[in-house]
């Protein structure tokens, strides 16, 4: 052990009395080139004792933090600018379509073009007939989906992968939207599968796809269920 080390393990060592030590005596510290050093400190011209290194480098390493999180503000605003843009060009893709088992195809190749997901599924619950290409389910299952009063559900949701059929191994995340369709209404859901286990998740907000289903919602009512 250094004679340092072991006088810093003293216990009767008071910094309370170091420290009045050094008011009294600066020059103690001042004039010790080799201890400045070791500290981390250098005496400016104005003789006062400066944090030279360690106070840069504290300032590098905050520039660094700051930098950081503006490239992630950055990046969040362009991914949010991409998706808007994205979603307002969907949005003319389902009002070209000419009848029901058209817009399931183009909310399905919407997905997968557009935004990179494994499918969209559009869903029906009975009794009545369902639309070619619309998923089947029986009364009540939405609710037990996205609960009684749930609208819509980001995330991955076990109970929902049988929504996407032969494709459900591919999903790792889900958006889920209620609808509510024709009168008397029928309750209806709008599913998105991501391959991605972060493409959606339970903190991320809803209303870019809930925006598209009000969208598929208002087009799937121009027709009637034959």
């Amino acid at each position: 052990m250094t004679d340092a080390t072991a006088a810093m393990t003293r216990p009767d060592l008071d910094p309370d009395l170091v420290r009045a030590f050094l008011r009294v005596e600066p020059d103690f510290l001042r004039d010790d080139p080799d201890l400045l050093g070791e500290l981390g400190l250098r005496v400016d011209m104005a003789n006062v004792v400066d944090f030279g290194p360690a106070a840069l480098a504290r300032a590098a390493e905050a520039h660094k933090r700051e930098a950081k999180v503006r490239r992630a503000l950055e990046a969040t605003a362009r991914a949010n600018f991409s998706a808007q843009a994205q979603t307002h060009a969907a949005v003319i893709d389902v009002l070209d379509s000419r009848n029901h088992s058209d817009l399931a195809r183009r909310v399905d190749e919407m997905a997968a073009l557009r935004f990179n997901l494994v499918a969209g599924v559009m869903v029906l619950e009975g009794p009545g007939r369902v639309p070619a290409g619309w998923h089947a389910l029986v009364e009540g299952q939405i609710d037990m989906i996205l609960g009684e009063h749930g609208v819509a559900r980001m995330g991955f949701h076990a109970p929902a992968l049988g929504l996407f059929g032969d494709r459900l191994d591919a999903v790792r995340s889900m958006a889920l939207v209620r609808m509510a369709l024709w009168e008397p209404s029928r309750q209806g859901l709008l599913a998105f599968g991501s391959s991605d286990p972060d493409g959606f998740s339970e903190d991320m907000g809803s209303e870019l796809v809930a925006f598209l289903a009000r969208v598929v919602e208002r087009t799937a009512e121009r027709w009637p269920v034959l």
